[in-house]
């Protein structure tokens, strides 16, 4: 028996090479996305904004400029009073009452506070065994620092060394962990460009126990003396730069920087975000104010 089985043909529909290219470049986006371009990273250098990389040059030209006018630059920002200031700060830590200490002086390029360092813990306590490591970005104000310190009987002796450093990044190999009692640093962290990243070495190399003190120019609260020195600063200083050293500019820098600097509270907690203990956020607290906040000396304690 003869079986006949049926042929179903189905339509198939024909595509051409044209229309499968056009549906390809329909689903396609036509240029690839344009990468995003990182975003600079900035800092302040006085009221001017500046990529974050320019401003340890900017600085740098601004202290090898006043190097050699240190004390009259200070003379000209503190109504002459930062010697007084610095005695004050110096005495507060009370160097050598319990002994020799192996402290760590940044931005101290000129030598101020570790000669009083020094000083203090000898003619107080006997103590001619504490040290000062005396650290600087800039060369000429250590050349400035070791000038100075030539005319005292710590000269050549193990009591105090100068070395070229930057402070967000001190070389390990000669500051290693855990290795001094006492950092301090006086009107210099708000030349740095990174105040965390200064905080952070400051805890890396002290050691649990040591201090963190710091003298800076701060916030003024009272109303009336605020405006007085806001004229003061913003007239006299840079002209005086003029006059005493031919240099408008750096004058000008340097007070533009201190209004830059962050108020008492929010340095306060800045160093505590760094992993200090401090006092409550109080003048006599985390801080104490000189001069009505036109200085202030900020001390923390590494646990």
């Amino acid at each position: 028996m003869l079986r006949l089985s049926r042929v179903i043909r189905v339509p198939v529909s024909r595509v051409s090479p044209w229309s499968r290219s056009l549906s390809s470049s329909q689903t396609s986006p036509p240029f690839p996305p344009t990468p995003e371009k990182p975003t600079q990273r900035t800092a302040s250098f006085g009221f001017r904004t500046v990529p974050e990389e320019s401003k340890e040059t900017l600085v740098k030209e601004v202290f090898d400029s006043v190097a050699s006018n240190y004390d009259l630059m200070n003379d000209a920002t503190s109504f002459g009073v930062h010697r007084l200031w610095k005695d004050s700060f110096v005495s507060s830590l009370k160097p050598g009452r319990k002994g020799p200490l192996h402290c760590i002086d940044v931005a101290g390029g000129t030598g101020d506070i570790a000669l009083r360092i020094l000083d203090f813990a000898r003619e107080n306590y006997a103590d001619r065994e504490t040290t000062v490591a005396v650290t600087d970005i800039n060369g000429q104000m250590l050349k400035e620092g070791y000038r100075r310190f030539k005319k005292t009987m710590y000269h050549n002796t193990p009591q105090v060394s100068f070395h070229e450093a930057n402070a967000q990044a001190l070389p390990a190999e000669v500051f290693p962990d855990n290795t001094f009692d006492l950092y301090t640093i006086a009107f210099g962290i708000r030349n740095c460009t990174s105040i965390p990243d200064v905080l952070n070495e400051a805890y890396r190399v002290l050691k649990p126990g040591g201090t963190f003190a710091c003298l800076e120019f701060s916030r003024v609260n009272n109303p009336l003396l605020s405006t007085l020195y806001d004229q003061y600063s913003f007239t006299m200083i840079p002209l005086l730069g003029t006059i005493l050293a031919g240099d408008r500019h750096s004058y000008q820098y340097l007070v533009e920087s201190i209004r830059k600097f962050p108020p008492q509270p929010e340095f306060a907690q800045m160093i505590r975000d760094a992993g200090f203990a401090t006092g409550g956020d109080v003048d006599g607290g985390a801080w104490e104010d000189m001069w009505g906040g036109i200085a202030c000396v900020h001390k923390g304690v590494k646990l």
